[in-house]
């Protein structure tokens, strides 16, 4: 191995998708490019939310007025000021209706901040809902502040370019590589690493094989069979369970699923560990509710099962004795495990008698737009991966809203706890409100939960102190040196 003696580290990524900032997006590989150039408001640490462009926040008691102060001084890459005027320009780019586009669903962030009234006043940004959101930081953490001198070019289409205010500066876009150097004046520290080379791989093992002999220093999404958290070879593997949930959509809108009795007799019937040997072999965590055990306001109880003998009864009870054949759309990929997942189900579920009508969709966009426009036979495969609670229940269970993934499914008390939640401005209240909705929806099921993945990023040298955020996004800002650095 050759050491990098320049203090720049290559970071090498099965993705490379350097999009509009603005666009909502939950892949790993593209927030760390955009954690890489741009700030938000506020990041979320260990559970909570803490500064970053604002050094304090309120919030009025109706969990509509929120208002934040900036940080004096800061400068985006071109030379301009960050002030609030600069971060207005962002919020309301982002809640244009043709922005907040996500794999099949247009105008995420428009739900939220459409209606709103924002304001600046120097370093002062006000921002006036038009319903109670007190979830709000979990958008804004994802609201990344974009220079307005590039703001024109994004709407062109133009993506080869960043502009923003974060640890590093932009330098090189070409096939398969963005290069940038550190941000001498970010507000926030010094990140460790001189410069950044995101480089486009494709191949786990080649990923892999790049970090034994140099060519990388930071490998994200290895085989999870390699390991971790280990030292290998001189490599640090660290494996942690991604928070994104591999589920399947129920049709709660028409046919036997309409019936809550068949959906938790499917829940029911499925044994969680052993289709995560099956299918995975092992690298996953089984998922007992709507959202992943470091969700805010997760339960912690038991989703219930195996138990074959009250899932039978239950499809007895619902008219279902002499069996039950479920039609059922599944992806060639995302996840790329759909189809060995949906045979494993398949064969758990025969023991109480249901069996299914495969259908496979190659295009995994289209696949995601019929989704959408709620043309799913019986159940789909899918995945549900913000790590926002009131984004899940808004947007995928609120019958009210008929968001984009929401496939029928009713529970007026699901909705009355949303209701709650949202205008509890104090933490703990709304914690145990969500809490109340995450057993509620394990007694009605919407959905079939079944496991998070578990994901390997691999690391040049010895790094045992090395950690995630609760999103599994790598903030490059925090990264260890991975690259000797060069004689200054």
């Amino acid at each position: 191995m050759t050491p990098d003696m320049s203090g720049v580290a290559t970071i090498a990524l099965p993705r490379l998708p350097l999009g509009d900032p603005h666009d909502c997006t939950d892949a790993n590989d593209e927030l760390s490019l955009y954690l890489a150039f741009y700030d938000t408001l506020v990041k979320r640490r260990n559970g909570r939310f803490v500064p970053h462009l604002a050094h304090s926040w309120r919030v009025d008691e109706d969990a509509r007025s929120w208002t934040f102060e900036l940080r004096p001084g800061i400068r985006f890459h071109d030379g301009t000021a960050c002030d609030a005027e600069a971060v207005a320009a962002s919020l309301r780019r982002m809640a244009r209706e043709d922005k907040g586009y996500t794999l099949g669903s247009p105008a995420v962030w428009r739900q939220y901040l459409g209606d709103a009234e924002i304001d600046a006043d120097g370093l002062t940004l006000r921002i006036r809902l038009g319903a109670p959101i007190a979830d709000l930081l979990d958008v804004l953490v994802q609201g990344f502040i974009v220079a307005p001198s590039i703001l024109g070019r994004l709407d062109r289409g133009e993506r080869a370019l960043a502009c923003g205010t974060g640890p590093y500066v932009a330098e090189t876009f070409a096939a398969g590589l963005v290069s940038s150097r550190r941000n001498p004046h970010w507000f926030a520290g010094r990140p460790a690493n001189a410069g950044l080379r995101f480089l486009l791989e494709p191949d786990a093992g080649t990923r892999l094989e790049m970090l034994r002999d140099g060519r990388a220093q930071l490998a994200n999404t290895l085989d999870p069979a390699a390991g971790g958290p280990s030292r290998i070879d001189g490599l640090t593997l660290h494996r942690f369970a991604a928070p994104v949930a591999i589920i399947y959509l129920l049709n709660a809108a028409k046919g036997p699923l309409a019936d809550a009795r068949v959906r938790l007799a499917l829940s029911l019937a499925v044994d969680r560990e052993a289709l995560i040997r099956t299918v995975l072999p092992g690298a996953a965590d089984p998922l007992q509710g709507f959202v992943s055990p470091r969700h805010f306001g997760a339960g912690t109880g038991p989703a219930g099962g195996p138990d074959l003998a009250r899932a039978k009864a239950l499809l007895v009870e619902a008219g279902h004795g002499n069996g039950l054949t479920l039609g059922l759309d599944c992806p060639t990929r995302l996840p790329d495990e759909a189809e060995r997942l949906t045979a494993a189900l398949g064969t758990q579920l025969a023991r109480i008698g249901v069996r299914f009508d495969v259908h496979l969709h190659p295009d995994r966009e289209a696949y995601a737009h019929m989704v959408r426009r709620k043309e799913i036979r019986d159940l789909c495969v899918f995945d549900s991966s913000p790590m926002s609670t009131f984004r899940v229940l808004h947007e995928k269970i609120d019958s009210r809203i008929a968001g984009a993934w929401w496939q029928g499914y009713r529970n007026q008390v699901v909705e009355e706890l949303i209701d709650i939640g949202r205008g509890a401005t104090d933490d703990a209240a709304r914690a145990c409100r969500y809490r109340a909705a995450y057993e509620e929806l394990q007694r009605d099921p919407p959905w079939l939960t079944l496991y998070n993945p578990h994901r390997v990023i691999g690391l040049a040298g010895h790094h045992p102190d090395f950690s995630l955020p609760d999103d599994g996004v790598i903030d490059v800002s925090d990264l260890p040196a991975l690259a000797r650095q060069a004689a200054t």
